[in-house]
């Protein structure tokens, strides 16, 4: 069955300074591993100068592909705090990348941790969460007599055709919750006394 998800909305940025150390978190919403490793490399790129570029991603509805990486911190003080934060949200199909610009003081382990895992909720909470949910393609068919009072009765329950082609019939294209297909389906064989596609 199609499930829905939360993802982070838009692509943002975020920034926080601990002990003169720059901590930047660009977060972005990534359908596919490939799209969350261009959006890594990208942010590298963006800010090859700095000491760290720390990435962490979960793809996937049922959060199948969790990726992070330190790029060179102590080991659990970066990436696997980002992706916890990720977790926490119960955020898919979403990427985070933190940067660090050393400002010449050390940290330590929970400073780390804590700079990090806070940039990167700073960035989810800028972003905001969008919930998805997945819709079927569904076109109706129908005859010209029928057309009107199909479209009125889809328009009522809230189901707007994204488009309605009119040829030697007319198709009505629409994006239904899965869940309400089968209701409406049943409605226009009632209106139609059988007679649609």
């Amino acid at each position: 069955m199609l499930q829905s998800y939360r993802c982070t909305a838009q692509e943002v940025e975020a920034e926080r300074i601990e002990k003169k150390s720059r901590f930047i978190a660009r977060v972005a919403p990534a359908a596919t591993q490939e799209a969350a490793e261009t959006f890594v490399a990208k942010v590298r790129q963006m800010h090859s100068d700095a000491n760290h570029n720390v990435p962490a991603y979960i793809i996937g509805v049922q959060a199948e592909i969790q990726k992070c990486s330190d790029d060179g911190e102590p080991s659990g003080t970066s990436g696997a705090p980002i992706l916890e934060v990720l977790k926490a949200h119960t955020l898919v199909n979403t990427v985070v990348v933190v940067t660090r610009y050393f400002g010449g003081t050390l940290l330590g382990r929970g400073g780390l941790i804590r700079a990090y895992a806070g940039t990167a909720k700073d960035a989810l909470v800028k972003s905001g969460v969008a919930l998805y949910t997945p819709h079927r393609k569904v076109q109706v068919t129908v005859d010209y007599t029928a057309a009107g009072r199909i479209e009125n009765v889809l328009q009522t329950q809230g189901h707007v055709p994204t488009a309605i082609d009119y040829t030697a019939d007319v198709t009505f294209h629409l994006l239904l919750l899965p869940e309400a297909a089968e209701s409406v389906r049943m409605q226009i064989q009632e209106l139609t006394a059988d007679q649609f596609l």
